[in-house]
């Protein structure tokens, strides 16, 4: 099924929102991110909502907080809002501690919705790719980027994808596994 221009606002408003930001510790534009996980929910099945969503689904976060989501919800419906909301983990500026943050998110994983595991699923990917390329690349160097640093990160993406999984799994969930996997021999010293 082809989309619609909601597609198209969607792209503009996420490129408009996050145009000064950049992925944690690089020079690429942030904007690359969303972009991947649109595309990573669009390759499994999504729907123009839940691709909608994947565009937008780091901007009450990182760009206004809960006045963020009411402009989504005005702008691309309830159904939008609601995943970009499963996908939140806060709100709050500043943000409440980060293992705290975490916990919370993986424990409301297990009951997301569907649409919210998609996304949170496509987002985790493409992040979880991002840091095994860069691990590549850098090593141990990496670590100091993430507030986790090399254990934390490591429990995150790995309590992550064992939640999604015990939630339904499915392709994306798969592939996180096999990425976190590789990732965590690496760190390990074995890969």
């Amino acid at each position: 099924m082809p989309y619609t221009e909601r597609l198209d606002d969607a792209l503009v408003y996420a490129a408009d929102l996050h145009r000064d930001q950049t992925r944690k510790g690089t020079g690429v534009p942030y904007v690359t991110h969303l972009l991947a996980v649109a595309a990573i929910a669009g390759e499994n099945g999504g729907t123009e909502d839940e691709v909608v969503a994947a565009l937008l689904h780091d901007a009450p976060e990182d760009a206004g907080g809960e006045a963020q989501l009411a402009k989504i919800r005005a702008r691309f419906g309830d159904t939008v809002a609601e995943i970009v909301a499963g996908c939140t983990d806060t709100y709050e500026d500043p943000k409440p501690p980060w293992r705290e943050r975490k916990e919370e998110y993986i424990a409301h994983l297990s009951g997301a919705p569907a649409s919210v595991r998609l996304v949170s699923a496509a987002d985790k990917l493409h992040n979880a790719r991002s840091v095994l390329a860069d691990y590549r690349a850098i090593g141990e160097d990496l670590w100091g980027r993430f507030t986790g640093g090399r254990d934390g990160t490591l429990w995150y993406y790995r309590a992550v994808a064992d939640a999604l999984a015990k939630a339904g799994g499915g392709p994306v969930v798969d592939e996180i596994d096999r990425v976190v996997t590789d990732l965590e021999r690496l760190a390990d010293g074995r890969g």
